[in-house]
């Protein structure tokens, strides 16, 4: 019988987490505990060191219903370089709820290759979604009401961009009317619902360096704009310190471990198609502060999350990535060819061939940031010995290094050939891919033509109108953060492989002058996403004795 990753991560005997801080040479007194399982590094107990660490950056192919695996491989390559070892740590985002109750299912690796307490970690862990969600709907209603109180700062109700947010996939809070019901409730206007992920204040909490950092950097949120066009702060509403504290625990990064006992820091979960998808900067200075190689990923793959690491968070953070992994499956590759989900497992090699060239893609844009990077092949049992031979000779014409992983049934042992090529192409000198300087129009172009491959980008009027004011109000000197499907490198799911020649369809641009970047949204991406038909909560359970089953 095949265990579920619950199963597995439940008959597993964890280390106690004072352990594992001591293995990651966190400091006793810097931890917080809950329980005996799960820590939050409180930075402010930390002896100020060089985060001289090698800095890994695990992305992937462009995602597909077949599933690739991204953050289980990243976890069983940290188990692997410790077994080799390395005193190495992972650094990932935290799960959402929307996901885990939706389609895509957590964020903590599955089979042996997982993070636990796993149900933990997957739903409510110690609570920094919650305290994100509290900080922006205080915000939120301090807006509100002091439209209501008489509004001092001239605020026209009709350009408040601040929406409330709810770590749910719930498509009916896309679009609300507030203040209904007369005169004491509220001015009346229309507004929506962010998942918490895509939430300024997570962007600000993953960009902040520390608590004056953070709080700084809320005072410069734009909340929207007066009646004669001037924009609005939450600095002007006098909110920093309440979101502030509100935050204090939540600035600190979560410890927790894998199955073979690497330190893990979990903390930050902004989505890498509708956000800037990167952990927290200061879980991933922690770790390198404390690990000689520390495994971090991005969401998605090198179009999205990877683009937005180096120019977004690698920018801000001056960090140097020292080395990538590219998790690919032949799986994948045959459905990026247009194979049905259903025929995967029959050996296509004619597909293969022309799936590959949407893993060439990744693998030459990961290049173009000054990173040499690695393939990790996740092989599945339905991988056929003349597909594997295929992709290893595509490897060598290519001239790009590839390892087989098997981490899902192997856990660290499955991963140690691909830790050793990680280890062997470890370079310094990682590079963004443009300069803000030239403006917010040159930027997206470069990243629209050097990372999509599209030949032009089209802004609708309502872009253009956006630009004018993000022009206006000196904002066009800004990184961008790209919102765009993650099935494709064009704006259209339904293009795989890897199109090229198309147009970027700009649709909307939203200052994030708090988290330091313009959000830019393209074709039909949701900032609140939906429930598939069959959600996975459908299948979550829990017995009277306290035992999840049905989380994956």
């Amino acid at each position: 019988m095949v265990l579920s990753d619950v199963d597995i991560a439940q008959a597993h005997t964890l280390e106690p987490i004072t352990d594992i801080a001591d293995r990651a040479g966190i400091d006793p007194a810097a931890l917080t505990l809950f329980g005996n399982t799960k820590a939050k590094v409180d930075i402010t107990q930390l002896v100020d060191s060089p985060a001289n660490g090698k800095l890994i950056l695990v992305t992937g192919i462009s995602p597909t219903p077949a599933g690739e695996g991204k953050s289980t491989v990243l976890i069983g390559l940290s188990d692997a370089m410790t077994r080799l070892g390395h005193k190495a740590a992972a650094a990932l985002r935290e799960p959402s709820q929307g996901p885990v109750m939706g389609i895509k299912g957590g964020a903590a690796g599955g089979g042996y290759s997982q993070i636990v307490p796993m149900e933990d970690i997957n739903l409510h862990f110690t609570g920094d979604f919650h305290a994100i969600a509290a900080a922006n709907n205080t915000l939120a209603a301090l807006i509100d009401n002091h439209i209501h109180q008489g509004n001092d700062l001239n605020i026209d109700p009709r350009r408040v961009s601040w929406q409330r947010c709810l770590d749910v996939n719930d498509r009916a809070l896309r679009n609300v009317n507030t203040g209904l019901g007369g005169p004491a409730h509220g001015i009346p206007r229309e507004t929506g619902f962010t998942i918490t992920a895509a939430s300024e204040i997570m962007a600000v909490l993953c960009m902040a360096t520390d608590l004056e950092d953070f709080k700084q950097r809320v005072r410069d949120i734009t909340i929207g704009f007066t009646y004669d066009n001037q924009p609005v702060t939450a600095g002007q509403l006098g909110a920093e310190g309440a979101l502030s504290a509100l935050m204090i625990d939540a600035l600190n990064p979560n410890l927790v471990q894998t199955l073979g006992g690497t330190p893990a820091y979990i903390h930050g979960g902004p989505f890498a198609n509708i956000a800037h998808g990167c952990n927290s900067l200061i879980a991933t200075r922690v770790a390198l502060q404390h690990a000689d190689i520390v495994l971090t990923e991005a969401g998605f793959g090198s179009d999205l999350g990877a683009e937005k690491f180096f120019d977004i968070k690698a920018r801000y953070g001056n960090l140097d990535v020292n080395g990538a992994v590219i998790v690919a499956t032949i799986r994948s590759l045959k459905y990026n060819a247009g194979v049905p989900l259903d025929e995967l497992k029959e050996e296509n090699l004619e597909a293969l061939k022309e799936g590959v060239s949407n893993l060439a893609r990744h693998v030459s844009n990961t290049q173009q940031f000054g990173v040499t990077p690695v393939v990790a092949l996740n092989l599945f049992t339905s991988d056929t010995v003349a597909e594997r031979e295929f992709m290893r000779e595509w490897a060598k014409g290519f001239q790009v290094p590839l390892a087989e992983v098997n981490v899902w049934a192997e856990g660290g042992a499955g991963a140690e050939d691909l830790a050793r090529a990680v280890v062997d192409n470890l370079r310094s000198g990682s590079t963004p891919l443009y300069d803000p300087q030239l403006g917010i129009e040159k930027s997206i172009e470069t990243i629209a033509k050097r990372i999509y491959r599209a030949g032009e980008v089209e802004y609708s009027p309502r872009a253009r109108k956006d630009l004018a004011m993000i022009k206006a109000n000196g904002w066009d000197k800004l990184p961008v953060c790209i919102s765009k499907t993650q099935y494709s490198f064009s704006d259209n799911p339904r293009e795989l492989g890897a199109p090229a020649g198309h147009t970027l369809h700009i649709r909307e641009l939203l200052p994030r002058t708090g988290a330091g970047f313009v959000v830019v949204l393209t074709g039909d991406v949701m900032t609140m996403p939906g429930l598939p038909k069959k959600p996975a909560a459908d299948n979550i359970d829990i017995t009277a004795d306290g035992k999840i089953s049905g989380l994956f």
